[in-house]
């Protein structure tokens, strides 16, 4: 499977808030074990729904801007955009199952 495409300060404008479609960010940092540990449910759910979603990922550590634009403090965080603005969230681990399903309800 394929990994995900990662956007930076430089490119999350043009990336996610003036994409077409939704756009699911995985806010995460290479230390980080939960946001290892959700990883590969974010990149299986990418996979499933091809065409009905974008799911990129954003390296909190190295894009501080847009971290602290949307407030995020805690990682993992999972934001949904659509239409210029976030519509939903997901912040920490929660277990694969309930993730799974946080996720199906984005959609």
């Amino acid at each position: 499977m394929p990994a995900l495409k990662s956007v930076t300060d430089a490119t999350f404008v043009d990336e996610v808030l003036l994409a077409a479609g939704p756009v699911l960010v995985d806010f995460w940092a290479p230390w980080c074990r939960p946001c290892r540990a959700v990883s590969p449910v974010v990149e299986q759910f990418a996979a499933r729904n091809r065409g009905k979603i974008t799911v990129v990922k954003l390296n909190a550590d190295e894009n501080r801007e847009t971290t602290g634009t949307y407030g995020v403090k805690t990682i993992p965080t999972l934001m949904l955009f659509r239409s210029c603005r976030e519509v939903s969230s997901i912040v920490g681990a929660p277990s694969r199952k309930a993730l799974e399903a946080k996720l199906r309800e984005m959609l």
